[in-house]
């Protein structure tokens, strides 16, 4: 979503940014190391690029080929200060949505603090010792790709079709330029979006100079499935995450008869008068059922649970698969090993 009133802003943030990454070009901000490798999943925009779905794929994956993995994470929402590790029955104000969900899909270590170097230490703190010593892990860096003050062996950076015709912050939704893909070791992109691999082989922006280059690194192919639950009748649907119109117009995609729509702010906290309000608004439309994402589901905590039987709650669960995903781990692993 475009603000062009906004535009004036924008110059703004663009040096403020350039100082930032300029300060950390030439060494005056410490860019901090942790004991084992640290692979960066991020992006260029605000949100909506499937950061947390891709990182719990690749978390799996890792960890199916015997590799010892965590995710380290901000916790975006989260009350504490502290660095803290994620219990799997916590609650999104205690650890944050999505560190949350990342921690009940894959069932391994998830940390969480303000700096990520923070969430770092104390994972390797709570590494069991071998006679060898520490037993060498993985740690994934969730939304890390401007978090540049934690060195990082590998950086994944996810990008769409959206982020090529975007502006920056606060007109539009991109966090960084264009020219900020050079930093990335991997880009992985939409499976279904041939144009953004063909934007990047043909010609990339370098600087503000206008000089250009191609992006000749490997580009991981991404391929978005929505899990949905048999429903019959209308729907009534809600979520509070960065690109809602992409949620709606997937279910819609896959057939669903959306008799009402609610879209709430991204990571919203929900409170009792919303369920009170979704409920009315789903009799109204007639809706038969009340369908969210999974990350809603867990910022809902118990609320979930206070839902009529007349309107169940279900969760449409949306899945990433790496195209070629043994070769792409395959490189992955080559660039971590020693």
């Amino acid at each position: 979503m475009r603000r062009r009133w906004l535009a004036p802003l924008t110059p703004l943030y663009a040096a403020g940014l350039a100082l930032r990454n300029r300060r950390i070009e030439n060494g005056s901000a410490p860019v901090r190391h942790l004991r084992f490798p640290v692979v960066s999943i991020g992006n260029l925009s605000t949100g909506g690029s499937g950061k947390t779905p891709f990182t719990i794929t690749l978390a799996q994956a890792l960890a199916r080929r015997g590799g010892r993995v965590d995710v380290l994470s901000r916790g975006y929402g989260r009350k504490s200060k502290l660095a803290a590790r994620v219990l799997r029955d916590g609650t999104a104000e205690a650890f944050g949505d999505e560190p949350l969900l990342i921690a009940h899909e894959t069932g391994l270590p998830v940390y969480v603090a303000p700096q990520r170097y923070d969430a770092g230490l104390l994972a390797e703190a709570e590494q069991p010792i071998s006679e060898q010593g520490l037993q060498p892990i993985v740690h994934l860096l969730d939304d890390g790709f401007q978090h540049r003050q934690l060195y990082r062996n590998v950086d994944i950076l996810l990008l769409n079709h959206k982020d090529l015709t975007d502006c920056l912050l606060p007109a539009g939704n991109l966090r960084e330029p264009l020219s900020a893909i050079r930093r990335a070791s991997v880009i992985a992109i939409p499976a279904n979006e041939p144009e953004v691999e063909q934007y990047l082989r043909e010609i990339i922006p370098i600087d503000r100079n206008s000089e250009t280059s191609r992006w000749i690194g490997p580009i991981w192919r991404l391929r978005r499935t929505m899990e949905i639950p048999t429903i019959s009748g209308p729907v009534a649907v809600f979520c509070g995450i960065a690109r809602p119109e992409q949620f709606f117009a997937g279910l819609e995609a896959a057939g669903l008869h959306l008799a009402a729509r609610e879209a709430f702010p991204d990571h919203h906290r929900y409170t009792p008068r919303d369920i009170d309000r979704l409920i009315a608004a789903a009799r109204a439309a007639g809706a038969t059922t009340l369908l969210t994402t999974e990350k809603d589901l867990v910022r809902l905590g118990t609320l979930a649970s206070t839902f009529p039987a007349s309107l169940p709650l279900t969760t449409a669960r949306l899945r990433i698969k790496i195209k070629d995903q043994n070769a792409a781990i395959d490189w992955l692993l080559g660039r971590l090993t020693p």
